[in-house]
């Protein structure tokens, strides 16, 4: 059987992924009295006494709900919240064998932002993060900004900023095998969707000054006059400074870093050819590259990164979201900024640091130093940055996310 048989037979055997366990025995009338009725009802008025008690008495602050509409799955597109199901479930089980963090899967019956920000909003007395998934562009940039300021939960979403977090950990470790620096080369990012917007501007945050953005209209400049929505538009009206017209062609000329995020085969060797000394290659689309890894070495790629686990240097969101849910989780974060998502970049590229080479420069997804660090790297910006309503030392943090990763 291949790939796709057997986890078809997996989930049927299995019917999903989840399931509820129970932390407490309830075997004997006392232990029932302890865990509902009559006992319950001390924590009850705790919590009614002083609400931030919910995060001591309940389960609270270790659960993160996986939203989710079905319009933008996978490689699938958008094929409904049943059909996303599956992969919601998927999401879940990563959060808890990876970060030991409780998460929900929750398929929404809807594709209106108003009643998708809604139904997220009512959830904040159960869940401490939200882990958006799956949503189509232009919703996912409304929906997620309408949330991070009407609620005061860890809003994070994975397809954008998981993505962007991998890319600049990427990124900082192959300019430092190349010696060059962020602020001083020119990338090439291919694609205008969610994902390509939020590595556009964590790159902007991080350094970079030049980017340009080439879609499938071309090279985005002052003449395309696509109606973008406004928060896409703020960052890519950034790039491209130089207002360079045409195609990708055009665009890699003279580029120091190739990003894709589109669809497969449009970098062709040719191109590559063109770009600057020692071009660094990131294409990403999934499953079938920008350019095939074999040709873009004979172009003279010195390093190339892909999406896929059968290549070396994959982008894989599972180095990021875990750890900055556990590092949000652990300080009680009201929102995950850009700070701290450039925190966890660092962090994930300084663990490969030591040993850098062209075919080494992100660490492996089971690297079991990777949640730890990056969760200690988001939870210290949360409290430098005010966003955290626990002000733990040094020892204390590490001592926590040591003990809830058990």
């Amino acid at each position: 059987m291949n790939i796709y048989q057997r986890a078809l037979q997996l989930h049927q055997a299995k019917q999903g992924k989840l399931a509820v366990k129970s932390k407490v025995a309830v075997t004997n009338k006392e232990e029932l009295s302890l865990a509902y009725s009559p006992g319950v009802a001390e924590p009850c008025r705790a919590i009614q006494k002083n609400p931030e008690n919910i995060y001591l008495y309940t389960a609270k602050a270790n659960q993160v709900a996986v939203v989710s509409s079905g319009t933008a799955v996978l490689g699938l597109g958008d094929i409904g919240p049943e059909a996303a199901l599956p992969v919601m479930e998927g999401k879940a089980v990563l959060f808890k064998e990876f970060a030991n963090v409780d998460a929900f899967p929750l398929c929404v019956g809807s594709k209106n932002i108003e009643k998708i920000v809604e139904f997220v909003k009512l959830l904040e007395p159960t869940f401490a993060g939200v882990n958006l998934e799956d949503i189509s562009a232009p919703e996912c940039f409304a929906i997620e900004n309408r949330l991070k300021q009407e609620t005061n939960m860890a809003i994070f979403h994975d397809d954008q900023h998981g993505t962007a977090i991998v890319v600049l950990a990427a990124v900082l470790n192959a300019l430092e095998l190349v010696e060059k620096k962020l602020d001083q080369i020119k990338i090439v990012i291919n694609g205008a969707g969610a994902a390509a917007t939020a590595v556009t501007k964590l790159l902007f945050d991080a350094g970079a000054q030049n980017i340009i953005i080439n879609d499938k209209i071309g090279i985005l400049n002052s003449q395309n006059k696509v109606q973008f929505d406004s928060l896409r538009q703020q960052v890519i009206a950034q790039t491209n400074r130089q207002d360079i017209a045409g195609g990708l062609a055009e665009a890699v000329a003279g580029a120091d870093l190739f990003i894709g995020l589109s669809v497969a085969d449009v970098l062709t060797k040719k191109m590559v050819e063109t770009m600057a000394k020692q071009p660094l290659i990131f294409a990403m689309a999934n499953p079938e590259p920008e350019i095939k890894p074999e040709i873009a070495l004979q172009a003279g790629a010195e390093v190339i990164a892909t999406g896929r686990s059968d290549y070396p240097n994959q982008i894989n969101n599972v180095l990021a979201f875990p750890g900055v849910f556990r590092g949000a989780l652990d300080v009680r974060a009201r929102a995950i900024s850009e700070k701290m998502k450039i925190a966890a970049a660092r962090a994930i590229a300084e663990l490969a640091a030591s040993k850098l080479n062209s075919d080494y420069i992100i660490p492996d997804p089971f690297d079991q130093r990777v949640v730890p660090t990056v969760a200690l790297a988001v939870a210290r910006t949360a409290i430098k940055e005010g966003l955290a309503r626990l002000e733990l030392t040094d020892n204390e943090l590490k001592a926590k996310i040591k003990a809830n990763l058990l």
